[in-house]
């Protein structure tokens, strides 16, 4: 069974807004900072949101005041919602624990394009 199952991805014009769901293990989920990330091809795998167990949150400067990340304890899914989307927003979006790196199990993640 997948750890991470990403959903919710699509085409967007500019200035529009998606939302993206993870349904992530309850043995992963539980008390974990769990994060999105997004990848574009020939490019790093970057953390653009986290939400801390406690609910606290962070965002990457890029997506600040537009991406809001939020979690569902009892169900154990994470989500981001996207708006004022952009172009350069264009990525596959990925969840998984914060700091994942290469290393980690990843999902199939999310192809989000932003186009008009």
């Amino acid at each position: 069974q997948a750890e991470f199952a990403e959903s919710g991805g699509g085409l967007v014009q500019p200035g529009g807004s998606l939302r993206l769901s993870c349904a992530a293990s309850r043995t992963i989920f539980s008390g974990s900072a769990i994060a999105w990330y997004r990848q574009t091809p020939g490019n790093q795998r970057d953390e653009v949101a986290v939400s801390y167990s406690a609910g606290v949150t962070s965002y990457a400067d890029s997506v600040k005041d537009r991406f809001t990340i939020s979690r569902d304890n009892a169900k154990n899914t994470v989500y981001l919602q996207m708006n004022s989307l952009k172009p350069e927003d264009t990525a596959v979006y990925y969840c998984n624990k914060h700091r994942a790196g290469p290393l980690d199990s990843w999902g199939q993640g999310a192809q989000v394009t932003v186009s008009s």
